[in-house]
């Protein structure tokens, strides 16, 4: 799995860094960063939880 971000939709809301704070990160610039784009099998679940409840629908899975 690998987590891919449309950074001109994503307004950093921070909701994803709530459901997956190992993946995601809203820095003090308000901006976000993809801590780790490929996560493990461990984290799949919560990064799935992240996609759905992005709520500009910013973030997408590629599966491998």
């Amino acid at each position: 799995m690998r987590v891919v971000v449309d950074f001109d939709l994503c307004e950093s809301n921070a909701v994803c860094m709530g459901i997956a704070p190992e993946v995601f990160e809203v820095r003090d610039d308000d901006l976000l960063y993809v801590l780790d784009e490929t996560p493990g099998a461990g984290l799949h679940e919560r990064v799935r939880q992240a996609v759905e409840r992005c709520p500009k629908q910013a973030i997408r899975l590629e599966e491998d």
